[in-house]
């Protein structure tokens, strides 16, 4: 079963606010009129109000819509009601973003094992029935869902894609023809217009040619691999999508309102966005070894704009040189070509752990360091990959505070003897300088840690940004709260 929040973010809007129902809301990234919009109610879209279009084309199309900026605690609370609610029919329950969950009823109790297949299906959508009773009940009477129900998760969330909103689609054997009739290629999930173009090249034009082509066509032809095999059983409800993908790397982006070269404001914008990294890598008790700064640029052309006033040269056999640094491919990092660039990228990996805020903020500000900044700077991203758990740490037995002290304590009472015999006690207490020192550094990470925890409960607790560093002090309105696409908030 695949249940989605219709509209997420604008009916949420309007279940906290009665004066908005009935009307056209947008919620958009940034008031500005240049700020895009990211979810509208029904009522905005019938107007043509879509994801994508900004707040000056939003008020064109409708000057009675109704623009608001996102409130994030405000939909991560709606999830958290919603997973909740859900956990009571099943405890198989995934969320595939913050307005997305996936049930598998596979061997529940509410299912039950003697019931043939139409009861089985009878008994499912009485749970979504149910589910949906949940949802007006703890969510709020504004609130719809669209729940799909299907053999596997594909059908599941297809399904929930028809009768919206408040919508309920069961797909088996006996209509999923039915469904696929009068559908587009795009309307499939998981296909996009390059798929799409690739399956038209082999003659399939539609879902249910898709659906009844040759396996091996799919395999040999289409997609050239054994993608074509689960593209295959996908659509016939078997299910080959119940992974589970690990987090390689966490990152967040900031579009500069005011675009600049200065380095210290630079400095700034990087110390924020190192903490909102640095509070999720927390979360997930990971532990990074590698970071990467991306900077964009107001202008400058890329790597295609380039290649087509390039002229070749017949001199060298391969005129193209490939500069790590840089996504313009060929476009060397010399002076003379510096206002050409579109965006500077660079990653490094470290010898040690990166946990807390300061240690991601000194390796972005070495990097930053290093940038060569060709114009102002619009875009600013800092992600950290390499990812591995902090906790349990794993510890070397050669390097370790016990082990090392135990052999200077072994060392210095094997010494003592002959040293004492020789008069010569400044040797001694080297050892025990050395293990202080190593103790000392033992401590400080153990110390940034248990600090950085510390800070994170409480600006869980009391809100975002409650201790910050000092940099940060006039940041308030910078690097705002966001929720990516595709996300889920932590438990």
């Amino acid at each position: 079963m695949h249940i989605d929040l219709n509209c997420c973010f604008a009916i949420i809007e309007q279940q906290a606010n009665r004066l908005l129902r009935g009307r056209p809301v947008a919620v958009s990234a940034y008031s500005t009129p240049r700020g895009m919009v990211l979810a509208s109610s029904y009522e905005a879209k019938r107007l043509g109000i879509k994801l994508g279009v900004n707040n000056s084309e939003a008020r064109l199309l409708s000057p009675d819509v109704v623009t608001l900026t996102p409130d994030p605690p405000k939909y991560r609370e709606a999830h958290k009601r919603f997973k909740e609610l859900l956990l009571d029919f099943t405890p198989d329950v995934t969320p595939k973003s913050i307005d997305e969950f996936v049930l598998d009823f596979h061997g529940s109790l509410l299912i039950g094992k003697d019931l043939d297949f139409d009861e089985a299906c009878a008994r499912m959508e009485k749970i979504g029935h149910d589910i949906k009773d949940r949802v007006k009940e703890s969510l709020g009477e504004w609130v719809t869902v669209n729940i799909g129900i299907g053999t596997n998760r594909f059908l599941a969330k297809y399904g929930a894609g028809f009768g919206k909103p408040d919508g309920m689609t069961l797909i088996s054997y006996k209509n999923i023809e039915s469904k696929y009739e009068g559908m587009q290629l795009v309307d499939l999930p998981g296909i996009n217009i390059r798929y799409a173009a690739r399956l038209m090249a082999c003659g399939v034009m539609n879902p249910l040619q898709f659906y009844q082509a040759d396996v091996q066509l799919l395999k040999k032809m289409v997609f050239k691999s054994v993608v074509g095999y689960y593209w295959w059983a996908r659509l016939r409800g078997h299910e080959v999508d119940s992974r589970t993908f690990t987090t390689k790397s966490i990152g967040h982006q900031y579009a500069l309102p005011k675009k600049t070269t200065d380095i210290k404001e630079l400095e700034r914008l990087l110390m924020k966005l190192c903490e909102k990294v640095g509070r999720r890598l927390r979360k997930k008790n990971f532990c990074a070894r590698g970071i990467n700064l991306y900077l964009g640029f107001s202008h400058g052309q890329n790597l295609e704009e380039r290649n087509e006033k390039r002229e070749p040269d017949p001199f060298q056999i391969n005129s193209k040189v490939r500069d790590p640094g840089f996504d313009t491919t060929g476009l060397s990092s010399s002076f003379e070509n510096m206002h050409r660039l579109r965006s500077w990228h660079e990653g490094h990996r470290l010898g040690h752990r990166m946990y807390a805020t300061s240690d991601i903020y000194e390796a972005g500000k070495y990097l930053l360091a290093k940038a060569e900044i060709a114009d102002n700077v619009k875009i600013m991203a800092v992600t950290v990959y390499d990812l591995e758990p902090w906790d349990p740490e794993q510890l070397s037995i050669f390097d370790g505070p016990e082990y090392r002290s135990e052999k200077l304590e072994n060392r210095s009472s094997e010494d003592s003897k002959s040293q004492l015999l020789e008069s010569n006690l400044s040797s001694a207490p080297k050892y025990f300088k050395k293990q202080e020192i190593f103790q000392t550094k033992y401590r400080s990470q153990e110390t940034t840690r248990r600090l950085s925890d510390a800070m994170d409960a409480v600006n869980t607790r009391y809100g975002e940004f409650v201790i910050t560093p000092g940099t940060m002090m006039d940041m308030k309105g910078e690097i705002l709260d966001r929720i990516a696409f595709s996300s889920t908030p932590p438990d």
